[in-house]
């Protein structure tokens, strides 16, 4: 598939001049992460439906397009509509979880279960204790043990993860998260989500917090405020949202969030 110019998603490949797709493919190369891939499997259960792709060429959070093969994709078929993308492992959707699941340590607590990537890559750090992954929807913790994503694991990296059946706005860990991970809404570009992570991370006594598209809310911010992305102006709008998010840390924070901004941020 070959990413849409004007909404980022994707068109067959087979559907572009094949001079056109020749051109495009030329400078590419494949996407690479160090990061665990699972092995997926096409599968329905109940208004879901996860396919793999052979071939994709997607873009990346902040990064160029990148080629990708035997992509998982995972849809959900909407209420009088047809299937619509929820998530997928290209390179945009694992670049924007990477800060997160690299800071993981000790109990994390991941909200929204979506394919497990996120919650079996801090799993599988070794300063992580354990790992709580909170699902509202039973069908997605059906879907992914019929995919066999935990059988991929050793026994002792299986037994730090506790999958729970519940809402993230009401669950409330009985032990404090030294990290919550946030990632419950469609589309990536809203901002609804930092009054969320605030509840949940009252509710888990989360010490860190990593907001799924929390570059594109302080972006936002950042061009109401008509303030340029610097380490000072990301501190301060930081400060605002009362969350001790990781990522500003960073060096080069205030540089990623721009990049991400310019490719996926739809409004100010």
């Amino acid at each position: 598939m070959y990413p849409s110019e004007t909404d980022g998603t994707h068109i067959p490949v087979d559907a572009i001049p094949p001079e056109i797709l020749a051109d495009a493919l030329a400078p590419l190369t494949p996407f690479v992460t160090d990061l665990f891939i699972p092995h997926y499997q096409s599968c329905e259960v109940g208004r879901w439906r996860l396919q793999v792709v052979p071939l994709l060429l997607s873009p990346g959070y902040w990064n160029p397009a990148r080629l990708t093969r035997n992509t998982a994709i995972l849809s959900r078929r909407e209420v009088g509509q047809d299937y619509r993308t929820w998530m997928s492992m290209t390179p945009m959707e694992i670049e924007s979880q990477e800060i997160g699941v690299r800071a993981a340590t000790g109990h994390t607590v991941v909200m929204g279960m979506g394919m497990g990537w996120a919650a079996v890559n801090a799993a599988l750090k070794p300063e992580v204790t354990r790992v709580t992954v909170v699902e509202l929807d039973p069908d997605v913790i059906e879907m992914n043990r019929l995919i066999g994503l935990f059988d991929q694991l050793s026994a002792d990296i299986v037994a730090k993860i506790d999958v729970v059946n519940a809402d993230a706005m009401e669950y409330r860990s009985g032990t404090p998260a030294d990290m919550l991970m946030t990632d419950i809404w469609l589309p990536i570009n809203g901002d609804e989500r930092m009054e969320q992570s605030r509840v949940m991370a009252r509710n888990t006594d989360a010490r860190q917090v990593y907001v799924w598209g929390q570059e594109l809310a302080i972006a936002r911010r950042a061009r109401v405020l008509g303030l340029e992305l610097t380490d000072v102006t990301v501190a301060r709008i930081v400060a605002e949202f009362d969350l001790s998010l990781v990522g500003p840390e960073r060096p080069d924070y205030p540089g990623l969030i721009a990049r991400a901004a310019e490719k996926w941020l739809r409004d100010v």
